[in-house]
């Protein structure tokens, strides 16, 4: 394999997030970037320099982590507020609300199919999901602490999951069982998640260490110890042969696996990085952290065209492949450290060649077409209320009319607002077209239906609780039932046994 070593350089930046970017992820088949944010909010950018961003509201809590579907054309989102929302990422903002846990939602992800989700949350427990009947399928319970990540594996035979109680399972999702566990952590586990061919399993940790597993043998292959604070994210390379990993001590570190050492370390970011993610091709990766910038980077350090291998990775069906180069070396698990001769890049983030994107703000988290997964809802459709430029002369279409815009606000035709009116957010009769009263009862109606599903999911939780307690009486039953049943046959013994010893005692009364 022919390979090319170049820096990598950063790309772009994106501002358009008032607080910390907690989670990002690139769309597989479109040119976008998906982030979250402790705002609340989600973004969706787009790659060309020209095109605008989409800002969704629903969430009423930080979002915790957020991933494209497969095919691209759903984007999920967890949250603080202990729920998780598929959105379809159009002007549209429309989006179907999981009720998912008892406790804060910390991660979610799609299954390489798209067919089903998987959710961790602080209520200890790791929850799968079907898509397309938005129902809930089974759930994993034998964490002791706070769940922090779950992954499902290329295949979807297996999950991952990593939590503050210092461990990491993994997960079989045909028998819904517990089959493997690794505990040889000094502090929460951060992150999981699996290489490309799904051999191999990595994990962060609060304890700034990165270890690498080899799940057919539960052997620790690599283990790196290179950043100075915890490790909040990490990603594989879509080749396998790199990771880039993201911490507090405000850098991002790029590791080649294949010669198990530290190549880069990046500093772009004025505070802790809490998200990395390489995209689909591995051509760019990006990053978040509290500086509220998601910045996106251009690979360079490996030229070679890694969607042949994916799609090679994709089509595999056998349980046990060929190991790959990351499997096998090195032979032996052993500490990787930080080394002098990693080159350190600090690019000026304020000198890049593009502008802050135009802002579409898409909803309002009352308004957002919501579908509870209990219930039978329509789904309504969501009204852009705002449009707001982060950059208000960049996308006006009529040059040197700017100043009559006062004068024409009234005039209903195909152009845009122009820059007077780009931070007015329009009373939602005038922008929906929906009467007030309307308005009002699908208010209620939503506040209804999110009752009800509470009301659910509390019936749900007490239906399983009884489920547990009536096995409890029902084995407890059959050992009372065996314990009389024995009883019995000792005291049918005993009666056998004095009707033989008055049989044989009574000739010789009788004598």
């Amino acid at each position: 394999m022919a390979s090319v070593m170049e820096d990598p350089t950063l790309e772009r930046h994106f501002k358009g997030h008032k607080d910390a970017v907690t989670c990002a992820d690139f769309n597989s088949k479109h040119k976008q970037l998906a982030s979250g944010s402790a705002d609340k909010t989600l973004m969706i950018w787009n790659l060309n320099p020209k095109a605008r961003a989409f800002r969704f509201f629903g969430h009423k809590d930080v979002i915790t982590g957020v991933q494209f579907s497969p095919v691209g054309d759903l984007v999920v989102s967890a949250s603080q507020d202990k729920t998780v929302r598929l959105w379809t990422p159009s002007i549209k903002g429309e989006s179907m609300v999981f009720k998912a846990h008892t406790a804060t939602v910390r991660s979610v992800s799609f299954s390489h199919d798209g067919q089903r989700l998987v959710t961790a949350s602080d209520d200890k427990s790791v929850k799968v999901w079907s898509v397309h009947r938005q129902r809930f399928v089974y759930s994993l319970n034998q964490h002791t602490n706070w769940v922090r990540c779950a992954r499902f594996s290329p295949d979807g035979r297996l999950i991952a999951s990593c939590g503050d109680d210092r461990t990491v399972r993994l997960w079989d999702t045909s028998t819904k069982q517990c089959i493997n566990c690794f505990t040889e952590y000094g502090g929460s586990a951060t992150f999981v998640d699996f290489n490309t061919s799904g051999t191999c399993i990595a994990s962060s940790g609060a304890d700034n260490t990165l270890k690498i597993w080899d799940i057919r043998t539960n052997k620790l292959l690599q283990h790196y110890q290179v950043h100075s604070a915890g490790i909040n994210c990490f990603s594989f390379h879509p080749s396998g042969n790199y990771l880039i990993s993201g911490s507090s001590d405000s850098t991002v570190k790029i590791l080649d696996l294949l010669e198990g050492r530290l190549i880069y370390t990046l500093h772009g970011h004025k505070g802790p990085v809490l998200t990395v993610a390489f995209s689909r091709g591995g051509d760019f990766f990006a990053s978040g952290g509290c500086d509220a910038q998601v910045l996106m980077w251009k690979t360079n350090f490996d030229s070679f065209d890694y969607r042949e291998v994916l799609s090679k990775h994709s089509q595999r069906v056998t349980p046990d492949p060929p190991p790959h180069l990351t499997d096998i070396y090195p032979r032996g698990p052993h500490l990787h450290s930080a080394q002098s001769g990693a080159i350190e890049i600090s690019p000026m983030v304020a000198d890049t060649q593009t502008t802050a994107p135009a802002v579409i703000e898409v909803g309002q988290a009352l308004y957002t077409a919501t579908t509870a997964v209990n219930g039978h809802a329509n789904n309504l459709p969501a009204r852009r209320i705002a449009s707001t430029s982060l950059n208000p002369n960049e996308d006006c279409h009529s040059s040197g009319q700017g100043s009559t815009s006062g004068s024409q606000s009234g005039q209903m035709g195909g152009r845009r607002e122009e820059e007077g009116e780009q931070g007015m957010t329009y009373p939602l009769e005038m922008r929906s077209d929906l009467p007030m009263n309307f308005s009002s009862t699908l208010e209620r109606i939503v506040q209804q239906l999110d009752v009800l599903t509470q009301t659910v999911s509390v019936l749900e939780e007490r239906l399983t609780l009884t489920e547990d307690k009536l096995k409890e009486c029902l084995f407890n039953q059959s050992q009372i039932l065996l314990q009389v049943r024995g009883e019995e046959k000792d005291r049918r013994g005993e009666r056998v046994e004095e009707e033989r010893e008055g049989e044989s005692g009574s000739p010789v009364a009788s004598a």
